[in-house]
């Protein structure tokens, strides 16, 4: 692999949370980005720092043309609403696959907790068993089967699975901004979902990416096929969220039960609240994948401290105002860039 392919790296799902998050740590560390989307355009008035490719994910052929001289793939693209998850999902990383075989590029798949059923709790490693309970949860298991099968023909990969997500640029149906807090509105009553007593994993976007990077970084070294399982912020109690957003945001807000009642009412015109409603057993159980075999190639997972973490993320969803007369952008940059 040449130089210049080692240092450009195509990026699907570039203006979402994870995608974002991992193309700024490499563009830290000198990597050239370049970043697929449907409306290159608006995307690079936003992030003019990368090369912006118009193109779509679901289109072999845009997926290749914009593969040319990368030596790495981050596949964190989604389907446009997370509409048509069932029909989309696994075609898009055929697409990433094929254009990975053909120039020679190692993949990173940003992965969760769905692969895993009720069999592999309550500590799963990255060697348990996957019997997911949800759809996704068994898209999940089919995406990871593919990359597997394609690192046995010379296409590399890396996959890193996390808790639930959180922090600047999450996406608006994580649980965080879709549950606990409401998105440019004051914090008032937190919604926990969770049960008190009930552990619960999180993952800290930037923490995330710089854990992604920190593989990429010695990549040479991996197996052809690396997963590795982050520990992020264990919330041992169900309780350790919410009283941290309360803490971050004052002190006064009040912690609620956030209302499961409504989920099959909804679920029939809001097809995410399906989704939500799958979702529910990661309440009701704990599930703490652990990152043994992470800390043992890295020596440490990076952490940034849970108030730090909830601040910028609440600063980021507009529910608390901007530190320091204005400098949220810097705070929150300063979070994306440099944590762990």
């Amino acid at each position: 692999m040449s130089e210049d392919m080692k240092s450009t790296a195509l990026i699907l799902g570039a203006t979402g949370g994870i995608g974002g998050a991992i193309a700024r740590k490499l563009l830290a560390r000198g990597w050239r980005i370049r970043a697929l989307n449907r409306d290159a355009a608006k995307a690079s008035k936003n992030e003019p720092a990368f090369e912006w490719v118009q193109g779509d994910a679901m289109n072999a052929g845009d997926v290749l043309r914009a593969a040319e001289g990368a030596g790495l793939i981050v596949h964190a693209v989604n389907p446009p609403g997370y509409r048509d998850w069932e029909r989309l999902v696994l075609p898009m990383l055929d697409n990433t696959i094929a254009a990975a075989r053909a120039v020679g590029a190692r993949i990173v798949l940003p992965g969760n907790v769905y692969n895993f059923g009720s069999d592999a709790l309550p500590a799963p490693t990255e060697e348990s068993p996957q019997h997911p309970v949800t759809k996704k949860g068994a898209i999940r298991v089919e995406m990871e089967k593919r990359l597997e099968g394609a690192s046995r023909s010379g296409v590399g990969a890396i996959i890193v699975r996390a808790g639930d997500f959180f922090g600047p640029g999450a996406t608006a149906n994580s649980w965080f901004s879709s549950g606990f807090v409401t998105p440019g509105k004051p914090v008032g009553t937190i919604r926990n979902p969770g049960r008190r007593g009930v552990g619960h994993q999180w993952a800290y976007l930037p923490d995330m990416a710089e854990t992604v990077v920190q593989l990429v970084d010695r990549a040479d070294r991996l197996p052809p096929f690396a997963v590795y399982h982050m520990n992020g912020f264990w919330d041992a109690d169900g309780m350790q969220m919410a009283e941290a957003i309360k803490r971050v945001s004052g002190g006064k807000a009040k912690i609620g039960r956030f209302p499961w009642w409504i989920m099959p009412l909804a679920a029939p015109f809001m097809p995410i609240m399906q989704e939500i409603k799958e979702m529910r057993y990661l309440w009701k159980v704990p599930l703490r994948m652990s990152n043994a075999k992470l800390v043992a190639e890295l020596g440490s997972e990076p952490r940034t401290p849970i108030d730090e973490a909830v601040r910028a993320s609440l600063v980021a969803l507009g529910c608390l105002p901007e530190p320091h007369h204005g400098a949220a952008s810097a705070f929150v940059e300063h979070s994306l860039q440099d944590a762990g």
